[in-house]
């Protein structure tokens, strides 16, 4: 054996390194590409890649995500208001229908220049979407406010994490926690409180009521159906296809309940114009992609706070600029609802920790996360 042979032994055990240090570094710097998954925030299905933290020190990215967070707060919070406005002159479902074709329109170009091809299972998947979300839950909504103020629809539509709960375990998707059970009877209690006043008031007030809860369970089933529709994974392109769908079923109900025959295109007030363009403009585009590049640098469930924000400023809104009643009644129903949100959230957190532990999930369920 060479006399140097030990040494040189000795100079490749200092040299490399022990066996934790290495698997600490796979574990850190790994080359695994980030994985994606689906988010229902709002009931707002999108699927985005994991989110990434952003920099504390880039003062601009600050400044872009607090624009991105009055958007998703205040914009979709004033959609109630705006939708109030215009369909004072336009007819309901023209108004719905013709916002939805805009904004769905901007958005497929968008993902279209981005590379984004359809499958005709993509098409399919989106009409299902498209009726349920657009043609039902925006058309009831469009056409309810007609008769209820803007506040009070916010309110019963914040009802939806409610609902989305009730049909996912009549799915046999999930469990009904206590907290979400309790929270289910708080949000009935709170839509007992807005909707028990009008049982002696006009039939039309009740009906209008009834009509936002029926568009609130409609977009609630879209939401516990998509993850068994074939959906595009490119987000634009996931919201694109279902808003223009929807859109065009609007305009044909609009065509076969008379409304474009009844609509008096020269009394369109500039208020209902301004309204529709806002609704185009601020609610469907700019309040979306905000939404979305906020879902890939801060936590879902802080995103998910717009879902309280958006029936208070709804609430607020109507008060100040079209002198809604802000009564004790709107007040205690308010608490009520969003205290239910609150509590059914927490809910779904307890269920789904405890199921984490009790049988591991595949990587495809593990990486869904539902935020109401």
């Amino acid at each position: 054996m060479p006399l140097d042979q030990p040494a040189q032994i000795l100079a490749k055990l200092r040299a490399a390194k022990p066996p934790e240090t290495r698997l600490h570094n796979v574990r850190l710097f790994g080359t695994r590409p980030r994985a994606t998954k689906m988010i229902n925030i709002g009931g707002r299905p999108v699927i985005v890649p994991n989110p990434k933290p952003a920099s504390p020190r880039d003062r601009a990215d600050t400044i872009k995500m607090a624009l991105a967070f009055a958007a998703i707060y205040i914009v979709w919070g004033s959609t109630y208001l705006a939708i109030r406005y215009a369909v004072a002159t336009i007819p309901p479902l023209v108004t719905a229908g013709i916002r939805h074709a805009i904004a769905g329109s901007v958005l497929l170009a968008w993902a279209w220049a981005r590379g984004f091809r359809p499958t005709r299972a993509n098409w399919i998947s989106g009409c299902v979407l498209g009726a349920l979300f657009f043609l039902i839950g925006h058309g009831s909504l469009h056409w309810a406010e007609q008769y209820v103020g803007s506040g009070l629809a916010a309110l019963l539509i914040a009802t939806e994490p409610m609902f989305i709960v009730v049909l996912a375990w009549l799915a046999g998707q999930q469990k009904i926690s206590r907290l979400s059970a309790l929270g289910l009877g708080l949000g009935v209690a709170g839509v007992a409180i807005l909707t028990g006043f009008e049982l002696h008031i006009k039939g039309s007030n009740l009906l209008a009521l009834l009509a936002v809860l029926l568009g609130s369970v409609s977009w609630s089933a879209g939401v516990v159906i998509t993850p068994r529709l074939k959906l595009p994974t490119d987000a634009l392109g996931r919201t694109a296809l279902p808003t223009l769908c929807g859109a065009a079923m609007l305009l044909i109900a609009a065509g076969v309940t008379g409304e474009f025959h009844a609509t008096h295109w020269s009394t369109i007030s500039l208020q209902s114009i301004f309204g529709l363009g806002y609704l185009i403009t601020f609610g469907s585009i700019v309040a979306f992609t905000s939404y979305t590049w906020l879902l890939q640098r801060c936590p879902p469930a802080l995103v998910a706070t717009h879902t309280y924000a958006n029936p208070i400023v709804a609430v607020l809104l109507g008060w100040l600029l079209a002198s809604e009643p802000l009564t004790l009644r709107v007040v205690l129903a308010s608490v009520a609802i969003l205290g239910a949100i609150v509590l059914i959230r927490r809910g779904e957190r307890t269920v789904a920790v405890k199921r984490s532990e009790a049988v591991p999930l595949p990587a495809k369920i593990a990486s869904t996360e539902e935020c109401a």
